[in-house]
């Protein structure tokens, strides 16, 4: 991540001085806030290696029992209130530098560091949209399901038992090859003098971007995936627009009947594809350019969900049911290098986190072709 080129580019874009604007917000504190507890929690490397042992992160292990739970209705959460006692204030009017925060409680800035990084995640909700389930998983290796229905029909009709035909059975067993849970990662290199004198709030959009960033390369995990297989020879079932080289409203509708009985409620293609669909005569209704200049949400052809993933290829659109279609397996949270953060002051850290994509339902993902032969 070249964090000076974007510190240097903070203070010529708009969208980052709106970034940096919300990042400066601050919660308001009551006085009458209970901070007894918080006081007498001394966190230094080894609760780290406390926290990472358990499988937690550093603010789910200070809301245990034995340290700082939050009661219901607190405005605060347990790492929050370690920020308050160590007069770390990372957002409002004067948010403190990076320097201050290393000379206060550097101990706490790893965790800063991951929970505005999944506060960046959370910038990028499209990533959701496209996964059935998430479910984090003890071993690196994943066995995908394998779900046969017999007879082999599209539709599955119940059928009085004891009648002479054959009652229809889902089977539930295991894919034949399971998929390795790969680690990915990116090395934050900066200088402690480019950093230094920082805000906070400066520092917490570079954090946001390197969470954003993480999501979009996530999709194109997903994408790939779905076109390809998880290597259970799945990959999605291909269909041809009626003429290649050629995308029209007919296609899509086509695609979409193809899909019962499940429900083609996203769609996914790159920029060009998706300037085709948009400039498509059908969907030039003014009230869905309305709604777009409002509220910046695409039209949704056909009730389906459009997003944009640059990592799809050129001439392919993708149909998907994500309530079936995917599952997301996760073998180690994202986490922050937190001892380098602490002993170096930042001058390299490496961000990462274990995931894999397999599929649940073939069915529930399909594929359009606009260029063949």
């Amino acid at each position: 991540m070249e964090l000076e080129k974007l510190l240097g580019e903070m203070e010529k874009s708009p969208q980052l001085t709106r970034l940096l604007e919300l990042a400066s917000r601050e919660k308001s504190v009551p006085v009458n806030l209970d901070l007894s507890r918080a006081k007498n929690i001394k966190v230094d490397r080894e609760t780290y290696l406390e926290a990472q042992s358990r499988g937690v992160s550093l603010t789910e292990f200070l809301e245990s029992e034995e340290y700082d739970p939050s009661p219901i209705d607190s405005p605060l959460d347990a790492f929050e209130r370690q920020l308050l006692v160590n007069e770390l204030r990372i957002g409002g009017r004067h948010p403190i530098t990076v320097e201050m925060f290393y000379q206060g409680a550097p101990a706490l800035l790893p965790e800063f560091m991951l929970r505005e990084i999944k506060a960046g995640q959370k910038m990028r909700p499209e990533l959701s949209r496209l996964l059935a389930s998430s479910a984090q998983v003890s071993s690196s290796r994943y066995t995908p399901f394998h779900v046969n229905v017999t007879p082999a029909e599209k539709k599955l009709s119940l059928r009085p038992i004891g009648d002479q035909a054959e009652i229809p059975t889902i089977q539930i067993a295991e894919q034949e090859h399971t998929i390795t849970v790969p680690d990915y990662g990116v090395t934050l290199k900066t200088s402690y003098r480019a950093l230094r004198s920082r805000t906070t709030a400066q520092f917490k959009v570079l954090l946001w971007y390197i969470g954003f960033r993480l999501q979009v390369d996530k999709m194109g995990l997903i994408t790939n995936t779905i076109i390809n297989g998880d290597g259970n020879n799945n990959p999605a079932t291909v269909f041809n627009t009626a003429t290649s080289g050629s995308l029209v409203y007919s296609d899509l509708v086509n695609l979409w009947n193809k899909f019962f009985p499940f429900e083609m409620n996203t769609i996914l293609c790159n920029e060009t594809l998706l300037r085709t669909i948009l400039t498509m005569s059908e969907f030039k209704d003014p009230m869905a350019g309305f709604n777009f200049q409002k509220s910046g949400e695409l039209v949704s052809p056909l009730g389906s969900t459009l997003i944009r993933c640059d990592d799809i290829p050129t001439d392919l659109v993708i149909g998907l049911d994500n309530r079936f279609a995917i599952e997301e397996v996760v073998t180690q949270p994202l986490m922050v290098e937190y001892d380098k953060i602490i002993e170096q002051k930042l001058e390299e850290a490496v961000i990462s986190e274990s995931v894999a994509y397999a599929k649940v339902i073939k069915e529930a993902a399909l594929v359009l072709d606009t260029v063949w032969t």
